[in-house]
């Protein structure tokens, strides 16, 4: 399926046993098995395959299972409107910071690539890092060994030493904040949400601009914390 998926619509056998290194007569098997559950397609017209319609089911199903309930996402709303910024939410997920919910329009889209039900990077997020910063010791490296520190943007933490300071920052400060860390010409702000039991279950930022950001700091950060503190007493999920 990955190699469909990379490949685009109408990759053949041949080529897919090329690039996985298979026999042909497994990728076969594979494909006949794939098809018979809709996880692929064959495409007659170009004479290839391409994925199937159930991927587009399970993205669906996984996007739901980590969606925070009607009472934070509508916290979330309120956000973007009050702010005129776009509202998120991310969570862990096992070892994976995923991103929960997202609250945006075409006038104030969220960062490019940070979509629902999908992981993102928390060290170059504002949320991210406001989740991270409620792990410490073999916690936070076991995270970290799986996702990376890859050099996202001009800004990103890339280095292990850097993020330690960047994340005492934000459990002293109670926010988080990037600055082209990222994406390019994008910044925001997030505040770690406590659970009952005062763990960092999820954090809520926002993203905007760079220019934005810079004329709107501290309003910014101001409503977020509000929303924060309004969600720590609601169920996360």
């Amino acid at each position: 399926m990955e190699a469909v998926a990379a490949a685009g619509d109408g990759i053949t056998p041949k080529a897919i046993a090329r690039r996985l290194g298979c026999p042909l007569p497994t990728v076969y098997r594979a494909l006949g098995t794939l098809v018979e559950q809709g996880y692929l397609v064959r495409l007659h017209e170009v004479r290839g395959y391409g994925l199937g319609y159930r991927v587009a089911e399970l993205q669906h199903s996984l996007a739901e299972q980590v969606r925070p309930p009607a009472a934070v996402r509508t916290v979330l709303h309120e956000v973007h409107l009050e702010l005129g910024a776009a509202a998120y939410l991310v969570a862990r997920r096992d070892a994976d910071v995923v991103v929960a919910h997202v609250d945006d329009c075409p006038e104030h889209p969220l960062a490019p690539g940070l979509r629902a039900g999908e992981p993102t990077a928390p060290h170059a997020t504002a949320a991210g890092k406001a989740v991270l910063s409620g792990l410490r010791g073999p916690r936070l490296t076991e995270l970290l060994g799986r996702v990376g520190l890859p050099a996202l943007a001009p800004h990103t933490v890339a280095d292990r030493r850097g993020l330690d300071r960047e994340l005492r920052r934000v459990r002293a400060e109670g926010v988080a904040v990037e600055v082209e860390e990222y994406a390019a010409g994008v910044a925001g702000l997030a505040v770690p949400v406590l659970g009952p039991d005062g763990e960092v279950v999820a954090g809520l930022g926002v993203s905007v601009s760079r220019a934005d950001f810079a004329a709107r700091r501290w309003e910014l950060e101001r409503g977020v914390r509000r929303a924060g503190s309004r969600v720590a007493a609601l169920p996360v999920g």
